[in-house]
This record gives C-alpha cells, sequence and structure tokens, in this order.
C-alpha cells in the first residue's frame, strides 16, 4: 500500500514544488528567497528540536537518524499559512496552502537509508509604490518561484547508542521577479522582467549519541554540519515597454534584446547542535542552537544599497509528552502533545535593522490504531520583521498536516 502511496506522492509533489506559491513576503525578494524549514512537522511542533533516535519517524535535520528506523517509512506534510502584513500606515492579509516535503526511509540492519524531496526556499511578493506625485513614477513589484531539494542520506549505527550519516542535495529552481513602472493616466509604462535559473550540490554530515542517565531517563544529543556550498545561477534580464489595464494584464509593445549573465551565490556552512533528556516514549526537552555564516546572497536581480547580509543564528527549546503510548482503554492518553519555541536572527539587514523571527509551537500525534503509522497537526503562531526603518512587520499563523505511515519491505515470506 505505502509503495502505491510513494509513487503518486513523489509524481505530486514534483509538480507542485514548481508551480506553488510557498510564501506571501516581501522579505522573499532578498536572497534566494524565504528558506523553509527542513524538518518534518513533528519537529517543527516542537520548535525544531529533533534528538530522540526514533524507529518510525523520519528526521530529515539529520540523516544520522535514518540508521534509528526499524520500519519502512513514508512521510508528507503540508501547511496552510495565513499572514497579517502591516506597517506603519497600512495592513493587509495573504493565504497560502504548500506542500513541506516528502521523503521514504528505509531500515537496512546496522544501515539506513533516506531520499526525498524538499521545497528549500520561496519566493512570492505582490507590492505597489502609488505616488501622488505626477512626477514621480508608480511601480508594482512581483515575484515567484523558488528553490527545490532532493537529497539522499545514509546512517550507519556504529554502536546501539552512536551513529554517524551524511547525505547529498541536488539544489534546483528558478526565480522570477517583475517590476512595472507607469504614469498614472497614462496606459502604457516600461516592465523589467528577471529569469534566474538556480542549481547546485551540497552535503551534509551529521550525528547523534544517547546514554542512559538513570533507568527511566536518557541524554539525546545531535549535531549535523552542512559544508558551504555554491549555487549557480544563469541570468535573464528581459526590458520592455508594455500596454496594461485595470487588472494590470500586460501586453508587450516593444522589447529589447535578452541580457544573459551568470553569477554564484555562496550559501555558507551551518553547524547545528542539539541535546536533551527524556524518557523514551513518554517524554522529552530538548535545546537547540544554529549557526551560519554570512552569505554571498546578491545578484543583479536583488542587489540593494541599503541591504547586507550577517551571521545567522537560532535557538528553539521544545519537546512532546505521551501520557501512556501502550493504553488499551484510552485513546486520548496514547496522544503525543507536543510544544516548543524558537527566536531566529535570520542575517537579513534592511535599512540597518535586523529581520528577527520568532514562534511558538504546538502539536499533536495521533496514532492510527492496528498500525504504527500516525497523523500529525501542528500549529506555529509566529512575528517577523518589524514596523521600523520603514519596514513591514508579518504577523502570522500555519496549521500544518502531516503523515508518518510504517510498513514492513525487503522481508522474505514464510508462507506464499
Amino acid at each position: 500500500m505505502i509503495k502505491k502511496i510513494v509513487v503518486s506522492a513523489c509524481l505530486l509533489l514534483s509538480l507542485v514544488s514548481f508551480a506553488q506559491e510557498g510564501t506571501s513576503s516581501p522579505y522573499s525578494f532578498y536572497g534566494i528567497g524565504d528558506v523553509r524549514f527542513r524538518g518534518t512537522l513533528e519537529n517543527r511542533s516542537m520548535g525544531e528540536i529533533a534528538i530522540e533516535q526514533d524507529s518510525i519517524h523520519m528526521n530529515l535535520q539529520n540523516p544520522a537518524s535514518y540508521a534509528n528506523l526499524k520500519l519502512t517509512t513514508f512521510t508528507l506534510g503540508g501547511t496552510h499559512a495565513t499572514t497579517k502584513l502591516k506597517t506603519d500606515t497600512e495592513t493587509a492579509n495573504a493565504r497560502r496552502t504548500t506542500l513541506d516535503y516528502l521523503a521514504v526511509g528505509l531500515p537496512l540492519g546496522k544501515w539506513g537509508v533516506g531520499f526525498g524531496l524538499i521545497p528549500y526556499s520561496s519566493v512570492g511578493y505582490k507590492i505597489s509604490s502609488v505616488s501622488d506625485d505626477p512626477a514621480v513614477n508608480n511601480r508594482r513589484f512581483n515575484g515567484s518561484g523558488g528553490m527545490n531539494k532532493a537529497f539522499l542520506g545514509v546512517g550507519y549505527k556504529i554502536t546501539p547508542n552512536f551513529n554517524i550519516g551524511a547525505d547529498v542535495s541536488y539544489n534546483f529552481g528558478k526565480i522570477e521577479t517583475n517590476n512595472f513602472e507607469y504614469i498614472t493616466d497614462i496606459s502604457i509604462g516600461t516592465r523589467e522582467l528577471n529569469t534566474v535559473d538556480l542549481s547546485g550540490v551540497n552535503f551534509n554530515l551529521g550525528m547523534m549519541y544517547k546514554t542512559k542517565i538513570n533507568k527511566k531517563t536518557s541524554f539525546f544529543s545531535s549535531v549535523n554540519y552542512s559544508l558551504e556550498s555554491t549555487l549557480k545561477t544563469e541570468n535573464t534580464r528581459n526590458i520592455s515597454t508594455a500596454l496594461y489595464n485595470s487588472n494590470f494584464d500586460l501586453s508587450i509593445v516593444d522589447v529589447l534584446d535578452d541580457v544573459k549573465t551568470e553569477k554564484n551565490f555562496k550559501i555558507p556552512s551551518k553547524y547545528t547542535a542539539q541535546a536533551g533528556i527524556g524518557e523514551a516514549r513518554k517524554w522529552l526537552v530538548g535545546v537547540g542552537y544554529t549557526f551560519q555564516g554570512a552569505g554571498f546572497l546578491d545578484n543583479s536581480y536583488n542587489s540593494l544599497d541599503n541591504v547586507t547580509y550577517e551571521k545567522h543564528s537560532k535557538y528553539s527549546i521544545g519537546g512532546y509528552y505521551i501520557p501512556n503510548y501502550n493504553s488499551f482503554s484510552s485513546y486520548a492518553k496514547r496522544l503525543v502533545y507536543r510544544a516548543g519555541f524558537r527566536f531566529e536572527n535570520t542575517g537579513l539587514v534592511i535599512n540597518s535593522e535586523p529581520i528577527e523571527d520568532m514562534a511558538l509551537t504546538v502539536g499533536l500525534g495521533m496514532p492510527l490504531t492496528g498500525t504504527f503509522s500516525n497523523v500529525n497537526i501542528g500549529l506555529e503562531f509566529g512575528k517577523r520583521g518589524t514596523t521600523a526603518a520603514n519596514l513591514v512587520e508579518e504577523n502570522y499563523a500555519n496549521v500544518s498536516v502531516s503523515f508518518s505511515l510504517n510498513e514492513r519491505w525487503f522481508e522474505k515470506r514464510k508462507f506464499n
């Protein structure tokens, strides 16, 4: 059954990952867009904590975790996001529904393999700048696209308590930005269209360790390191004059020859360390820290004098609680209750203001009776940006759903 679901879902996500606008943030104009969390909803609901050596849930953050899997695992997640954007003078609302990830994990004794597809970054914004001064041009900006990540990883269990792992990702995608300038009551304007094709490879190394503190309580830890990588870009700039109507549908009047350039983005190395304590299948509390150097993310279509990139950092805390995971009399006691908090300095600085992001997360894991599979629901309430320095503050509420389906593969039948 899972094999049929995997094939269908892979085809679906392959198509949707190219077409979906995964964000409505004006900050997605900068760099490679709005970088998405690489992890499952189960971890996201705990403030992005992922330290337990779980045998039925995939941990996409650390490839060492694949060695813990005991069953073939298929996981799929999606989010409906509602965002309120505000400045000192205006407010607006936006909604998006996206697929977040699709992955498969295979247990192979002391080894484990994981592979899948993740939308890595998203671009999606529509902004108008209208002036009452007839001598000043009005402008409309919009952007779409993003980058996807196809990955393959392997984990190995050196001892029952210590794993190592590595994965390789192929990054690919396209970003399109459109800048249209016009004068009120004149039905012709100038359009600048930028199309950027992205591609590159990066590597991620990880290890996980656990040890007993006492009879019930254990210490868990996770470390992973993403190597610095290069994203190649092929840029095409097209400038034209265009007619427009009240809906800003454009009809090209005259167009200049395309200008093609190549320039690389530099994605800096990233280090994540997490640790915590807990009782397996009962409770867990963990903390985490992520550090990433400043990237080189300026390109011909998004380079501005008032924008810089600094070091990125993130602090997380979260955990889960299960009243009684093997209760026969009460389904509610078998539910997994999750919660967490994170604070992030995104590394983006505009008008000398660092753009920060913070969120409170809660979640619920619902086991499917008679199986090891489960359905998960998560809520995330957060704030990004600020209204200071003529910037935009985003207050968002995300509702997410994921499926973690488990089945035995590669098992020799005793009876035909």
